[in-house]
């Protein structure tokens, strides 16, 4: 598969969707199955005004996509090669975390 030529601008931007805690517990809890925003306020212990917002920064990265069902919209993510980069971060991970753990240049961003 060739890739075209990325933009580095598209690129910080695509990354900035998964550097945030509460926006990789909401792709963690819908990594594997769709859950509607109750279900993931719910197992994240977050407040629903706050989820609903992290959630609307991963859909308009593309990160995520809602389906309407009813009353409801069930987000998941948007498709194996998300899912898949979720995975590859915890394996990449496992390899660095003493490294991660011991950087001091890191820098929180609030919720």
């Amino acid at each position: 598969m060739q890739l075209q030529n990325i933009d580095l601008d598209m690129k910080v931007k695509l990354i900035h969707g998964f550097s945030n805690k509460t926006r990789i517990q909401i792709l963690e809890s819908i990594k594997k199955q769709e859950k509607t925003v109750s279900q993931i306020v719910e197992e994240i212990k977050g407040n629903q005004s706050n989820i609903s917002q992290h959630l609307a920064c991963l859909k308009g990265c593309g990160i995520i996509v809602g389906r309407n069902e009813g009353k409801y919209c069930y987000y998941s993510v948007k498709n194996h090669h998300i899912r898949d980069l979720l995975t590859m971060f915890d394996v990449v991970l496992q390899d660095v975390q003493h490294d991660v753990a011991c950087c001091e240049r890191h820098i929180d961003e609030e919720d």
